[in-house]
């Protein structure tokens, strides 16, 4: 990739060496201004400003050069060539400079949505309450930074709890669902006294009336969502789980345990479907095991056959130093599995009990 780079940023001078040869080398009649006229054309999109003003008065000069040396500059196949090629510097300096602007306000638009990332998913403390944490949000999309999964945690009286969703939705909807989500785990977690009235405070921000914006596919707007409390004075953990995919428990020996809650429970947001009790279950988290949640598109991304990736599967029997490394190691994993590309955002959150 890098030396195809250096070499497309090579083909502007490339272009007036080959207008050079071809223009003294052949008949008069014979002419390079395609060459001439490609050089500062094709440096407007790569160059700055300069550059471009210089590679177009470099052709303009190249072609003048030439018919100096043939003793041809006053004759109107020339005068034309001469003209032709002065004409493409201009518009290329015209285009360099809407290029310019174009990136500029994409460059502002990208630090505004990483801006809206962070305020919204911001990053957790790398320890929190006797655990490590590690968190990470990848879009499908490139230079996308957020969409419809989130993380959160946030410590409490009761222990640090955990949330990690995804928000069946699409566009700016999605990430209003995520913003509510999260505000509201956030109050929950710091008032609610047990895990299962968190959930049901999420369920209700959800369905508030007038909380996200009416769309003709409301119906199909739920969340799924896991809830984990890791208590400070004991070594176990509590998982609430809304339709979504269960936690995966890998032990300091590699052993792995996927944490699968009953009963079944609807995702977030469908309670006019029907209602079931939150049941918080609860499993030994010692010391040294690492707790990872994530969404489906870790679970369900598909490599070239349309095979799922299995997290669980990956992680049995591996030894890992820390939660970092376990995302990194995770994402990698992934990565390869699908060829490089995501089909559907991706939200990982690791804690380690130390």
């Amino acid at each position: 990739m890098f030396f195809a780079r250096a070499f497309v940023r090579t083909l502007p001078a490339l272009f007036v060496a080959a207008g050079i040869l071809y223009d003294y080398f052949t008949p008069s009649e014979f002419t390079a201004a395609p060459l001439f006229t490609a050089a500062p054309l094709v440096a407007a999109p790569l160059y700055s400003l300069r550059g471009t003003l210089l590679t177009g008065a470099g052709a303009v000069g190249a072609v003048l050069l030439v018919h100096c040396l043939l003793g041809i500059v006053l004759q109107v196949d020339a005068v034309t060539e001469t003209v032709t090629v002065a004409t493409a510097a201009v518009l290329a300096v015209l285009l360099n400079i809407v290029v310019r602007r174009g990136d500029e306000r994409l460059a502002s638009v990208r630090e505004i949505a990483e801006f809206a990332q962070r305020a919204v998913l911001p990053e957790p403390a790398a320890r929190i309450d006797g655990l490590d944490v590690a968190a990470r949000y990848e879009a499908a999309q490139e230079d996308a930074f957020i969409g419809g999964d989130l993380h959160a945690v946030q410590d409490s009286p009761y222990g640090v709890r955990l949330v990690v969703g995804d928000v069946q939705g699409k566009g700016m909807t999605a990430v209003a669902a995520v913003a509510v989500v999260v505000g509201a785990f956030r109050e929950a977690a710091e008032q609610e006294a047990t895990l299962e009235a968190v959930a049901r405070r999420l369920e209700r921000a959800l369905t508030r009336p007038g909380t996200l914006h009416e769309s003709p596919d409301a119906f199909e707007e739920f969340t799924t969502a896991v809830l984990a409390e890791i208590p400070p004075d004991d070594d176990v953990v509590r998982i609430v789980n809304r339709g979504h995919p269960p936690p995966l428990l890998l032990h300091p020996d590699g052993t792995l345990v996927t944490l699968t809650a009953e009963p079944f429970a609807l995702p977030l947001g469908m309670s006019e479907l029907g209602t079931w009790p939150d049941r918080a279950v609860q499993s030994r988290f010692p010391r040294g095991a690492m707790l990872l949640l994530h969404t489906d598109g870790l679970s369900e991304a598909r490599d070239s056959r349309g095979k799922f990736y299995d997290p669980a599967a990956w992680l049995a029997g591996r030894v890992l130093p820390g939660p970092e490394a376990l995302l990194t190691a995770l994402s990698e994993a992934v990565r390869r599995h699908t060829g490089g590309a995501l089909t559907d955002d991706m939200a990982l959150l690791a804690v380690r009990r130390f």
